[in-house]
């Protein structure tokens, strides 16, 4: 499925994956691109075959290195288009936050501003060790809002984020694997075959469990009195009520792999 030439969408068995493609320009996103990333994410969403999204970068230069400057004068030149164009990346990026579908970001090279956004809203991050990462909003004069360093926040927690963001610089691998932007630094060789290989295992699995996993994971992180712990429970309940549950008891005393319906 295309849905722009620089916006691509695969599926492979129960992986889909969003390939940002602009190599040209460090896959720098355009308002289109972000409105074409919209759409994609929603039919992997819909999609009861796929089980888990990848998210990358073409060319392995860059993962996304940003939003394409190139284009502030007609896409952020007012209040009303910057308006407009943070709404549209809101969206994606609260979309991927709170995909009901495991996400992992594979990273090679830049992964910069809106990258790094994106990435920090994935479940799982994996990177080359050539990658880099930073968000250089302070050397723009661009404001970010709450929601965006919650989520920061709650992935590599303050003492980070604000470091992240004071000092606008670019972080190696190897030390945003310490400060837990990265869940893992591979090989640039590998890098592909180890995401795909972990996304096969993901999908393999009982689907009503890991997705209640992410859906209580997020009730965690919302303030103690918006969490649904009745959801929570319903959600555990389900996993228990299914025929995913009596398949894997089997499988286990058979010594054989389980085939998870998601029923």
């Amino acid at each position: 499925m295309n849905t722009t030439d620089k916006m691509l969408a695969r599926k492979d068995g129960r992986i889909g994956t969003m390939i940002f493609n602009n190599p040209e320009r460090h896959n720098a996103v355009s308002l289109e691109m972000w409105q074409a990333a919209a759409k994609i994410l929603d039919d992997f969403a819909t999609d009861q075959d796929i089980r888990v999204v990848v998210l990358t970068g073409a060319g392995g230069k860059a993962f996304v290195s940003g939003a394409d400057i190139s284009k502030f004068e007609d896409e952020r030149a007012t209040r009303e288009a910057v308006e407009r164009y943070n709404a549209t990346t809101e969206k994606v990026y609260s979309s991927v936050a709170t995909f009901p579908k495991p996400t992992i970001a594979m990273i090679q090279g830049y992964c910069i501003g809106g990258g790094l956004n994106l990435a920090i809203c994935c479940d799982l991050r994996f990177c080359s060790e050539g990658s880099r990462f930073g968000l250089p909003a302070a050397k723009l004069g661009l404001g970010y809002g709450y929601a965006g360093l919650k989520r920061y926040i709650d992935t590599v927690g303050p003492a980070h984020t604000r470091d992240i963001f004071f000092s606008a610089r670019q972080i190696p691998a190897a030390e945003a694997l310490a400060m837990g932007i990265v869940n893992r630094v591979l090989p640039d060789a590998e890098l592909a075959s180890f995401v795909e290989t972990y996304a096969r295992g993901v999908a393999a699995n009982a689907p009503l469990t890991v997705q209640a996993v992410k859906q209580i994971s997020l009730e965690v992180l919302k303030p103690e009195s918006e969490r649904d712990l009745k959801r929570a429970a319903d959600l555990v309940a389900r996993c228990y009520a299914s025929e995913d549950y009596v398949e894997g008891r089997r499988a286990f005393m058979e010594k054989r792999d389980p085939v998870f319906t998601g029923k």
